[in-house]
């Protein structure tokens, strides 16, 4: 049974959502925000929560695990040289999905953008 195993799929093989949650995670932490489609949004969001999380505490074996989810060395020292320290005291929801009114055009999708707060 698939009981609790709910994950969003966001219409990829296994492979390509790997690489795009890296891609996402990899450009929220770089830009401190992006837009993207609702569903893409929803997903990266606890990727990107577990990350920072992870650098609250600025450790070898943090670093590793980290550049093991984040394939760019210099977005993985922003995570945790700017980052981390600023989210020292909060206990979590770094980030904040914001709904945008209109969907894209061409396919209508559902718009918004996640930044962290």
């Amino acid at each position: 049974m698939r009981h609790n195993k709910h994950k969003y799929k966001v219409g990829k093989t296994p492979s390509h959502r790997v690489s795009l949650m890296r891609n996402l995670a990899t450009e929220i932490i770089d830009h401190g925000k992006i837009k993207s489609t609702h569903a893409k949004c929803k997903a990266v969001q606890g990727y990107v929560e577990k990350l920072i999380t992870l650098a609250k505490v600025d450790s070898v074996a943090n670093r590793r695990l980290a550049a093991s989810k984040i394939q760019t060395k210099e977005v993985v020292q922003k995570l945790f040289n700017e980052v981390g320290p600023k989210y020292k005291e909060r206990p979590g929801g770094y980030t904040r999905i914001l709904k945008l009114a209109d969907g894209r055009v061409g396919d209508n999708a559902k718009m918004s953008f996640i930044a962290l707060v």
